[in-house]
């Protein structure tokens, strides 16, 4: 075990515990479980979305493009039945809700939240939030405090502080549920590796502050941009830049599509809709400014929609499609804040055995500057798109934090390490579920985890990219 610190120590990670099973608010339940530290086994190596394409990424005729017909292929995991909401704000609260959905006497859906958690998770605002898929293990916090703090969601305990940026902490995501990804002020992106939260790369490439990244779907390339008025895209297979372009002003968000055969790029009030050959086929003006711009999949019908959140109250819901002759319109709103939308973040779900209509749905969930946390179910979508009517989606669940201001938020599986009880009346955990002390003293087979990746080295790389 010491030996294991003392590498994460080199590795710039401060390690240290804390239990947060007690709420800064008293009226808040105690969190089920133990928290207790338990020995257990490794976690197995997860198996990570694979994408099949011919070629690399390339310049050809001044564009960038990505050869071939790129064909996604997901391992296939069960999806939650319930959720866990995770929101920041300007006064360093982390909130954290467990969120369950019913079906009342009427068969109509019932979406609930339940505060778990609330604690200042930093010492300065916090600027981003990010779970990990697929389970929704790890939660990553990044603040004004230029370190990302680390914590076990499912049992509410931080794990430590990564502490390799020297500069506000902008942007989190997780490319898989073993890796992290991480954007700062100084200019760089961290690729962090879950197992033992060592650095496997410091990507370097913008002048000035990174503002937004974006993993494609395949988890095998990422784009970013930043102060510098620049676009880069990165080879997170083989940890470098590989392309970049010059914008003409500075984006504040950039997101994939869901099918990964799209992105788009927010700068204060325009959305602009670029193909994988970098065409730009579509330029949305929004009439207020942007704060988050997100697709998402329709729950019960074919295509794409794009959700905006400004600061016009609402979110607005476009209909888009990567055919350059269908114009984006706005077909609904999702409506219920009193101020500026701050983040929005999507999660599809698995709905109650017995609920009669469909299986799955997805929902949507928004934080505002009122303080506000809504949910809301896409399934209120109409299916069939028109000119002339615009829908209005209220929010099916409310979580008030009484004015704090909350900036950031994600959402996460739900608790899929719940105790089993057997007919024996024992509890035992689940056979997946890892220690934090065996990931921190680097257990598993370190080739496996490195495979995933493509063998990403653990040191800094000059990258070589192509200029359009």
């Amino acid at each position: 075990m010491a030996e294991g610190v003392q590498k994460a120590k080199r590795d710039g990670i401060k390690i240290k515990k804390a239990k947060l099973d007690k709420p800064i608010t008293p009226a808040l339940p105690k969190p089920k479980g133990s928290l207790r530290p338990t020995k257990l086994k490794a976690a197995s190596k997860p198996i990570p979305n694979t994408i099949h394409a011919k070629g690399k990424a390339k310049e050809i005729d001044g564009a960038l493009a990505l050869e071939s017909n790129i064909a996604l292929t997901t391992a296939a995991d069960p999806l939650p039945s319930s959720f866990k909401v995770v929101a920041g704000s300007y006064e360093k609260l982390l909130y954290g809700l467990h969120g369950t959905v019913t079906v009342d006497a009427d068969s109509k859906l019932d979406f609930n939240l339940k505060p778990i958690f609330i604690f200042p998770a930093h010492v300065s605002c916090i600027k981003a939030v990010a779970a990990s898929p697929n389970g929704g293990k790890w939660l990553a916090t990044g603040s004004a405090d230029e370190i990302v703090k680390v914590w076990d969601l499912r049992r509410k305990k931080e794990i430590g502080g990564l502490m390799h940026h020297e500069g506000s902490i902008t942007h989190l995501t997780f490319p898989s549920r073993s890796h992290l990804l991480s954007a700062s002020e100084d200019g760089t992106l961290c690729l962090f590796r879950a197992r033992d939260w060592a650095v496997l790369r410091s990507l370097k490439g913008h002048k000035g502050r990174v503002n937004s990244v974006a993993v494609h779907p395949s988890g095998k390339l990422a784009l970013s941009v930043g102060k510098d008025k620049a676009l880069r895209m990165w080879d997170l297979m083989r940890g470098k830049g590989c392309a970049s372009t010059k914008l003409r002003k500075e984006a504040e968000v950039v997101r994939w599509s869901t099918d990964g055969s799209m992105f788009a790029v927010q700068a204060a009030s325009t959305i602009d809709i670029y193909n994988t050959d970098m065409v730009l086929i579509h330029t949305i003006n929004h009439p207020s400014r942007l704060h988050d711009v997100r697709f998402c999949k329709r729950p019960q019908a074919d295509g794409e929609v794009l959700l905006a959140g400004a600061e016009d109250k609402k979110l607005t819901i476009y209909d888009v499609s990567n055919d350059p002759e269908k114009i984006p319109i706005i077909i609904a709103y999702m409506i219920g804040h009193s101020n500026r939308v701050k983040a929005v973040q999507t999660l599809e779900i698995a709905l109650p055995n017995f609920f009669p209509n469909h299986k799955t749905t997805t929902i949507v969930c928004t934080v505002s500057s009122d303080g506000k946390i809504h949910i809301y179910d896409m399934a209120a979508l109409s299916p069939s798109p028109t000119n002339n009517s615009i829908d209005e989606i209220t929010p099916v669940a409310e979580y008030d934090s009484k004015g704090t201001r909350l900036t950031c938020v994600t959402l996460a599986d739900g608790d899929v390490d719940e105790l089993i009880v057997p007919a024996g009346g024992k509890r035992k955990r689940p056979s997946n579920e890892s220690d934090e002390e065996d990931l921190i003293e680097g257990g598993g087979n370190d080739d496996a985890w490195e495979d995933e990746w493509g063998g990403v080295e653990e040191a800094e790389q000059e990258s070589d990219e192509v200029v359009i």
